[in-house]
């Protein structure tokens, strides 16, 4: 028997244990999920070093982490969401008005401290106003994050009469500089910064109570809630935690452009999304991991490379993404209905063809 916060009892949830869909759904995606595009990752980085020795160098492969860096870094936030069953359409403008608001400050003169807090806190509150809209007005979290993609484009665009905000020659903007474009022997320190920051959003997600959580609410919130699970600040908190991945890639952003730029490229968001669902991540929630989004942002980034490698048009590049996106949602959604009718099949019950005994 389980108690409510308002002291009336209701029966137990048939899964007292609120990790368990949680286990169940890295289960059966650790391996249908991502094995697929991590093949397609192998033979595509095969046929490439095979077919050009371009791509063979390692200049070539930090370009590749490089240029998808921030990618990555909106990507690893975005797996929070889509796990927990929501969805953020305002990642890439909020990432245009938060370094908007980077340049300003490394405009302005501020010590290197402030510089780095500014994005990252008004990151966190691009994510905090969505989550709160969300959670707290029962706003659907498409209906918020369009709106907020629409504000926070017109935001970035009026911060300096669309203008972009030039910081080379700043002071300031030199430990930013250097830390998008130098490197620690041979490996560039913006990769360092993606693995530890992709390690640990992996650990908190697999190996921690809140982690487990986003599971359990993206898999059912109503169970969720019955097992004790406090759904709306989880949810809250998937949207503050993109907020603040929103923060870091402007960081990354503007160093590699080497000034804050008011228009909110219209790819990202694309690539984002793709390489989420890409990697084994279920639209529906529930299921998805941190090493599923890393295979699928390598996979869009080989891929993009191969085709400027190749000489393919850059406009052509978009609709090969949008393919490749829409393939991997329907192999999902493929994927979910076997399984669903594989689990009907098992559950149904066998008539007798016995006869009843005599009385």
């Amino acid at each position: 028997m389980t108690v409510l916060e308002n002291g009336d009892p209701v029966a137990a949830p048939l899964m007292s244990d609120p990790a368990t869909p949680a286990r169940m759904a890295r289960r059966r995606f650790t391996i249908g999920g991502h094995l697929g595009v991590l093949i397609a990752l192998v033979l595509v980085c095969a046929y490439l070093a095979s077919t050009q020795s371009a791509f063979r160098t390692w200049g070539n492969v930090t370009n590749i982490v490089g240029s998808n860096s921030v990618t990555l870094v909106l990507a690893l936030g975005a797996t929070y969401v889509i796990i927990a069953g929501g969805l953020d359409m305002s990642i890439a403008a909020g990432t245009a008005a938060t370094g908007m608001i980077l340049g300003l400050v490394v405009q302005a003169g501020a010590p290197l401290i402030l510089i780095l807090l500014a994005p990252i806190g008004f990151g966190l509150l691009l994510g905090f106003i969505n989550g709160a809209l969300i959670t707290f007005a029962r706003i659907s979290f498409l209906v918020v994050t369009l709106g907020a993609l629409s504000v926070y484009t017109s935001f970035a665009l009026i911060v300096q009469s669309g203008s972009t905000i030039t910081v080379f020659g700043d002071k300031g903007f030199s430990p930013i500089y250097d830390f998008t474009t130098n490197k620690v022997g041979p490996i560039p320190i913006v990769m360092i910064f993606d693995v530890v920051l992709a390690l640990i959003a992996g650990g908190v997600l697999r190996y921690t109570s809140f982690g487990r959580s986003v599971y359990a609410v993206g898999s059912n919130r109503e169970a969720a809630r019955l097992n004790g699970i406090n759904v709306t600040m989880i949810v809250l908190m998937v949207y503050i935690i993109t907020g603040f991945t929103v923060g870091l890639a402007s960081i990354v952003e503007v160093g590699r452009l080497t000034g804050a730029s008011p228009t909110v490229d219209p790819t990202l968001l694309l690539g984002v999304l793709a390489a989420v669902l890409i990697g084994g991540t279920a639209y529906t929630g529930g299921a998805g991991s941190i090493t599923g989004t890393i295979i699928g942002v390598l996979f869009l980034g080989v891929v993009q490379n191969g085709l400027t490698i190749v000489g393919v048009s850059s406009f052509w590049q978009g609709m090969v993404n949008g393919i490749i996106l829409i393939a991997a949602v329907g192999i999902g959604v493929l994927r979910e209905h076997g399984r669903f009718s594989l689990r009907l099949l098992r559950r149904r019950p066998v008539a007798s063809t016995s006869s009843p005994p005599p009385s």
